[in-house]
């Protein structure tokens, strides 16, 4: 698989893992309330799916995000994991009915821009350092 595959289809596994997560902590946290100190909360906690979403979520987003470190530039991919705060914001919005500000929406151009800055300067790093090495080849 190319690299840029690699990342592209890596990056929407760990938002959509870490999406998941988020709005499952959301609903779990919702039906947790009252919160008490004892085996019946628990088993009212446990008892419903978004705990587990929350698990798989969170826990899926650490597999994805151990396999993603071991190949990808550590400052890019530091930023596009952060891809999930715009996905939740936009998840929010339509399941919570939470409201879409200009600032929140700044905030994830912001993000975005962010990201994309960062991958394109790492591309042309990574073409630069070809370019040296296949200089040096020559010589």
């Amino acid at each position: 698989m190319k690299r840029g595959w690699f990342y592209l289809i890596g990056f929407l596994l760990l938002m959509g893992f870490d999406s998941i997560g988020a709005i499952s902590f959301k609903y779990a946290g919702m039906h947790a309330l009252p919160v008490q100190a004892n085996a019946a909360w628990l088993l009212r906690l446990f008892g419903k799916p978004w705990i587990y979403g929350a698990v798989i979520g969170y826990v899926g987003a650490f597999f994805t995000w151990m396999t993603l470190l071991k190949h990808a530039p550590i400052g890019p991919a530091f930023a596009a994991s952060h891809l999930e705060l715009v996905s939740v914001m936009l998840l929010s919005v339509w399941l919570f009915n939470e409201p879409l500000t200009l600032a929140h929406v700044l905030g994830a151009v912001a993000i975005i821009a962010g990201i994309v800055c960062l991958g394109f300067a790492e591309s042309h790093e990574h073409v630069a350092e070809l370019t040296d090495d296949s200089t040096r080849a020559d010589s």
